[in-house]
């Protein structure tokens, strides 16, 4: 009975380091020319949003949290990015990664951004994407191929968010 409850053991052991193994080494796949991982979740809109019926749009996916200070100071510029560009065919999701949603849609309320705000309150995508920082912000192509990593917000950054906008809508 005790080498059957330590082969029980052992085996739970490998699958649970093999599992986790798995998820880290797909996680460690979001660098540039890698194709994005996909992710559905539901939106302030009450719709689910699935990022991978956007391919053939230029997408950018901004992880952002309420407590996080410069996630306040980047969000009106990146809604003035999404505003400029969303007829050209660019689309901006910012994913919010708080535990609780009413925070997030009072303060995207409070900014006013009009790009969809999506909720990752179990932290899948947070965790399929390896966000590392807040803001983290991940640039994708038509093709659904990560082309830009940001950690972090500077002020300033927003001009190069603009010039790999536009780049990549060849405009």
């Amino acid at each position: 009975m005790a080498r059957l409850c330590s082969q029980a053991i052992i085996f739970s052991l490998f699958a649970f380091i093999s599992a986790g193994a798995g998820s880290l080494a797909y996680a460690a796949t979001v660098k540039a020319g890698n194709v994005a991982p996909d992710f559905t979740l539901n939106s302030m809109s009450g719709k689910n949003l699935r990022l991978k019926d956007m391919r053939g749009e230029v997408v950018m996916v901004n992880f952002w949290a309420t407590w996080c200070g410069p996630c306040r100071q980047e969000m009106p510029l990146l809604d003035g990015l999404y505003k400029r560009y969303r007829k050209s065919g660019f689309t901006l999701l910012g994913v919010n990664i708080d535990n609780d949603r009413a925070n997030a849609v009072r303060m995207a309320k409070k900014l006013k951004v009009s790009f969809p705000v999506l909720f990752d309150t179990d932290k899948q995508a947070s965790e399929l994407y390896s966000v590392s920082a807040m803001p983290y912000t991940v640039l994708i192509d038509r093709d659904g191929r990560v082309r830009h990593v940001h950690r972090g917000f500077r002020p300033g950054v927003e001009k190069k968010y603009d010039k790999q906008v536009k780049q990549l809508l060849g405009i």
